[in-house]
């Protein structure tokens, strides 16, 4: 069986190693609140069905669809793990810029980010505790590596609030300051995550036949499915094709890094689960990119012969 030994592949990483990804991840989560405006959330209570319904299909039913996954066609039990934190995960700012080239509603992509961010302290170990608690698998993995859900919770909470709180309060109270970093700090964020991703795979490039064969189909499923339920909350609810775009990528891109993080720092680097955070970033990218592609080609400017639900 393809990967049949990848529960036992563990990448380690030294204590130094795992308190500069902590920092990074940190950053990461310092740079997204910098970008979070009152309006934002003023825009959600504005009209509420598009966005909510989004966050509904993001941080609800895309993690039991992924619990469900697992039990259907019960993948290596790491490489399970590693698909629901990714669907445990909140939206990520590159969704933000594929929405802008599909022709999509931007200001629903950009509300979506930040709310779901801000919601990620808590949903992300929740969900991530609680499905992977459902399947006997997971559930029997997540001891095995010694997770504490009390633990998890708390160091989780302190990994992605604390910066989160610093952002919110640097907008509020230094709001020049913010203007100053928020650029640079999103770039230097970029730079740092995309070349611990990019040390990372070097590192453990004799792994690169076990992605292949035994993760990739995995990450290309889920993220279809992650596209369609999307698209199908949309159309059920009779969205705009202008919101249907927005709400689409922002269910189906995923704060991929931050899975990575979490897993490395929290869960021993458990390689399949690793491994599948890695090729999500890659692929989200490949899949969004593809979709915006084709959506502007079939209808450049949704938004001038629809208006936002």
């Amino acid at each position: 069986m393809p990967g049949a030994g990848i529960d036992e592949i563990l990448l380690n990483i030294s204590p130094g190693g795992q308190l500069a990804l902590g920092l990074v991840l940190a950053l990461i989560m310092y740079g997204v609140a910098l970008d979070l405006r009152v309006g934002d959330f003023v825009d959600v209570f504005k009209r509420p069905l598009a966005p909510l319904s989004g966050l509904v299909a993001q941080l609800l039913f895309l993690p039991a669809v992924t619990w469900a996954i697992t039990m259907l066609l019960q993948p290596r039990p790491s490489i399970a793990l590693g698909m629901m934190v990714v669907a445990a995960c909140p939206g990520g700012n590159i969704s933000n810029l594929i929405t802008h080239m599909a022709r999509g509603n931007t200001a629903l992509s950009v509300s979506m980010t930040g709310i779901s961010s801000l919601l990620a302290t808590i949903t992300t170990p929740l969900n991530i505790l609680f499905w992977a608690g459902l399947n006997p698998a997971t559930a029997a993995l997540l001891r095995q590596v010694s997770v504490e859900p009390i633990s998890f919770i708390g160091s989780t909470l302190l990994l992605l609030g604390v910066p989160m709180v610093a952002g919110l309060l640097t907008v509020r109270h230094l709001p020049k300051l913010a203007d100053r970093l928020r650029r640079p700090l999103q770039i230097l964020s970029f730079v740092f995550l995309i070349g611990f991703i990019l040390a990372a795979t070097v590192t453990n490039w004799r792994y690169i036949g076990v992605f292949t064969t035994a993760v990739l189909p995995f990450v290309v499923l889920h993220n279809a499915i992650a596209v369609a339920l999307g698209w199908g909350v949309a159309k059920v609810l009779g969205l705009s094709d202008y919101d249907t775009r927005a709400l689409t990528i922002e269910v189906s891109m995923h704060n991929s890094g931050l899975g990575l993080a979490l897993i490395l720092t929290q869960f021993d680097g458990l390689g399949g689960a690793a491994l599948v955070a890695a090729g999500w970033g890659v692929w989200h990218l490949v899949s969004g990119w593809a979709l915006a592609a084709w959506w502007k080609r079939r209808d450049p400017h949704p938004a001038r012969t629809e208006g936002a639900a």
